[in-house]
């Protein structure tokens, strides 16, 4: 199993990747949740300008295996959407940890707090595995 030790993650297996002042943050999947899925053959995604709370569905990835909503980990704006995604899901598969779904612009105070280092999100998986 594959881990990026820059990002950050969440029980859900999703990683995000915060800028320097935690304002802006790339979401994706990580290489666990794309093995679990299976072969990635469809990605929903949001509109630009869109808002969420924290643990409300942002995108969905169907697999042909199944298909799965993915939660906003933190609370903001959708700035970019990944639109390759569209024409090439099987990306998602091939290279989970340089293919991000949504850029997000976090709302001002938004608590990163709950999410994982590398080492903690391992320990997950090895326990869930």
């Amino acid at each position: 199993m594959v881990y990026a030790t820059n990002l950050y993650y969440t029980e859900e297996h999703e990683w995000i990747a915060l800028n320097e002042d935690q304002t802006i943050a790339k979401i994706g999947i990580t290489d666990f949740a794309q093995e679990q899925l299976g072969d990635v053959v469809y990605i929903g995604l949001p509109e630009v300008d869109d808002k969420f709370s924290k643990g409300e569905s942002i995108a969905e990835v169907e697999s042909v295996k199944s298909v799965s909503d993915i939660f906003s980990p933190l609370p903001g704006k959708i700035m970019k959407v990944n639109d390759v995604l569209e024409e090439q899901p099987e990306l998602l598969n091939n290279a989970p940890f340089e293919t991000w779904l949504v850029e997000v612009e976090l709302e001002d105070g938004a608590d990163v707090s709950h999410l994982l280092t590398a080492d903690a999100y391992q320990t997950l998986v090895e326990q869930e595995g």
